[in-house]
């Protein structure tokens, strides 16, 4: 008979375990949850086993071992502790012995939660709950109190993360990387508007690679965009094949400085969004049927004569969307070399959009930041809530193989 022990009997016993505990704290009227509940009992009971196993390791030998007599260390009792965990506060006995040197790591010492609470604070704060929210969430759920210092110190605990996370390495090629800004009030003096740039990768895998976050001031130019992308590059980012922008002043010279085979394409999604600004919101529907002609002509000579069709149309009633176009004809041309496949994703709102929603939603649940390493904290939260490993990715949500397959071709040998 093999040794090896079944799963699926395994899965069966612990079925077994559970329906007889449900059985007997129902006869004895103990509720599932909440303090002296069923949950309650067993987490405790689950931590103390745990750390008379690590006394029994500390020591040498089991409790009531008499190979532990004139052993120089024994037990001394125990202290009483109420640790915070995931289904609320649990009071455990923790062993002591006479020598003073038992260290538990299962639940150390002066610690009052367990991690999975720290995980719980960080999701809340990613999601833009502030102190306050987080420290009532825990009163109303868990029945426990945590202060706004102790909430703001576990947030701190992220920021050498952070650090961490933003000088990792990178992939050695991108086929796309998307540059975008989002605007934070920071609280310096007076509230202000302050950008906050996002660097998002394609892999050759087709995943996407949050590569960083970046604060300006509003006014940056080639020199910020410059160090910005030979951070990039010196984390290992040998060659870019499209970077997707949109008008950030400096940023194509930058690029094609960097990596100068990149081809710099204008945000096609923003071009489209910026369009809309000037026009009444009753022309918006006919103007982007209008418009899907340009961006999805199969040549640049098709694309212009669409586009003077619709200059003939709506020029003379919105002058300021001709003279948009036009200002960008150059870095949106690019788009209309590609496989549809290339367009796709160059074009995909869900490249950055989703990414960007989240980052908005967490911005606008704060309201302002009192300085611009909390703004980062909090949108660095909301990038690790995406990807729970911490390496700022996400998977691709559009079909990628055929996409990977027209890239190959497009930049021959730079694909691999």
């Amino acid at each position: 008979m093999s040794d090896t022990m079944d799963p699926m009997a395994t899965d069966v016993d612990q079925q077994e375990l559970a329906q007889q505990l449900l059985a007997q704290a129902k006869e004895q009227g103990i509720d599932l949850v909440g303090p002296g509940g069923l949950l309650n009992r067993l987490t405790k009971n689950v931590l103390e086993t745990a750390l008379e196993a690590e006394m029994d390791e500390h020591l040498g030998y089991e409790k009531h071992d008499v190979s532990g007599r004139g052993s120089g260390n024994s037990r001394n009792g125990t202290r009483t502790k109420t640790v915070l965990t995931e289904i609320g506060p649990v009071e455990i006995d923790v062993p002591r012995d006479t020598g003073s040197t038992f260290d538990p790591q299962i639940v150390r010492k002066r610690q009052r939660r367990l991690t999975g609470v720290d995980e719980i604070v960080l999701s809340l704060s990613a999601k833009g709950l502030t102190t306050g929210e987080i420290a009532a969430h825990f009163a109303e759920v868990f029945g426990a109190g945590v202060s706004k210092d102790t909430i703001s110190r576990i947030t701190e605990k992220v920021i050498g993360e952070m650090t961490e996370w933003q000088n990792r390495p990178l992939d050695r090629v991108y086929p796309v990387m998307f540059i975008d800004a989002i605007h934070v009030k920071v609280r310096d003096g007076q509230v202000t508007n302050r950008p906050v740039y996002v660097a998002i990768g394609v892999s050759v895998n087709g995943e996407r690679d949050i590569l960083g976050l970046w604060a300006g001031d509003g006014g940056e130019g080639a020199k910020f965009w410059l160090s910005v992308l030979t951070e990039i590059k010196n984390r290992g980012v040998e060659d870019v094949c499209i970077t997707v922008c949109d008008g950030l002043k400096g940023l194509p010279e930058a690029i094609n400085t960097v990596w100068e085979r990149a081809v710099v394409q204008t945000c096609i999604v923003h071009l489209i969004r910026n369009t809309f600004r000037y026009a009444a919101r009753q022309f918006w529907d006919e103007m982007s049927r209008d418009l899907r002609p340009v961006y999805t002509a199969p040549s640049e000579a098709a694309a212009k004569d669409r586009f003077v069709e619709f200059s003939g149309k709506w020029g003379k009633q919105y002058p300021a969307i001709t003279r948009l176009w036009e200002n960008a004809w150059s870095e949106f041309v690019p788009f209309l070399d590609y496989d549809v496949e290339i367009r796709r994703v160059i074009c995909s709102t869900n490249a950055i959009e989703s990414v960007n929603a989240r980052y908005r939603r967490a911005v606008r649940a704060r309201g302002h930041f009192p300085t611009e390493q909390a703004a980062l904290k909090c949108l660095y939260l909301a990038t690790r809530a995406l990807d729970p490993t911490g390496k700022g990715r996400a998977r691709w949500a559009t079909r990628w193989k055929p996409a990977l397959n027209a890239f190959a071709i497009a930049f021959d040998g730079r694909i691999n």
